[in-house]
């Protein structure tokens, strides 16, 4: 039993599998592997805005993410758009969110893939669930999701 050196690829190379169907998965894809509570979910378009909005609050450190943490600041009573991946498994993990914002009337979303909010929140590790605060940066961004997520038919 011995270890097996990975080959070191370069970035040119990376890109074309990247391209060729390589680890990218398509909105359908992900949308077939949600949990049964991912309501509302967001559309292809809102899904991307709210990538681009986590991307940004992330620069400024404008986000809390994480079950314990987010759950922490909802309850202090911090402001913002809750964002939740659909594809968490066990669900038990974050099903209380969803309830805590309605009472709190904060907008939250479902958006198809943890691994995508992670990495748009700059980090290595898939996460399922942020709390994008509001900020005078990225303030035109924010409201537009703002607006789009509390604008979306809320589950039964």
């Amino acid at each position: 039993m011995t270890k097996v050196k990975k080959e070191k690829v370069s970035d040119g190379e990376e890109a074309a599998a990247a391209e060729a169907g390589g680890p990218e998965r398509s909105y359908a894809e992900l949308v077939a592997h949600l949990n049964p509570i991912a309501q509302p979910l967001a559309s292809r378009k809102l899904s991307k805005k709210l990538y681009k909005c986590v991307k940004k609050a992330a620069k400024g450190k404008n986000i809390r993410r994480g079950v314990k943490e987010v759950q922490k600041f909802i309850n202090k009573g911090e402001k913002g758009i809750v964002v939740l991946a659909g594809d968490t498994l066990p669900i038990d993990v974050y099903s209380h969110l969803p309830v805590m914002c309605e009472d709190r009337n904060l907008p939250y979303a479902y958006i198809p893939s943890k691994v995508d909010l992670g990495s748009s929140a700059g980090s290595k590790r898939p996460t399922c669930v942020i709390l994008i605060k509001p900020h005078a940066d990225y303030q035109d961004a924010y409201d537009e999701c703002l607006d789009e997520v509390s604008h979306l038919p809320k589950p039964l």
